[in-house]
């Protein structure tokens, strides 16, 4: 897991659609609260550096507070994971939606040349 960099998070996108196509009322921006140097710190490493390293601090923390107990954090562990896969999911539906533009003006493009 943890596909996006702190890098690349702040690169932005790949892909060449507008990512408010389609959104009349705009999205969300999705945000980290925690900064480079907080993660730096916490030696998060950079492959756990994604929009989860929130969730992520609040359970080693945990750990390193409660250990060598550390069942007891399986809440903080479960809110990790959990947004791990919902990160996952909106990773997919966004490549589903870009791919799917591109196939529109793929199609309106091959309509237009006949």
């Amino acid at each position: 897991m943890g596909s996006v960099s702190a890098k690349s998070l702040e690169d932005g996108s790949d892909y060449k659609h507008d990512p408010l196509e389609g959104f009349p009322n705009g999205r969300k921006p999705r945000e980290i609260k925690t900064t480079l140097e907080e993660m730096e710190s916490a030696r998060i490493p950079l492959d756990k550096r994604d929009y989860c390293v929130d969730y992520l601090m609040k359970y080693l923390g945990c750990r390193s507070e409660k250990y060598p107990w550390v069942y007891r954090c399986h809440h903080e562990k479960h809110e990790y994971l959990h947004c791990q896969y919902e990160d996952y999911l909106i990773r997919m539906k966004e490549f589903e939606r870009n791919r799917r533009l591109e196939e529109r003006a793929a199609k309106n493009n091959h309509h237009e040349l006949l």
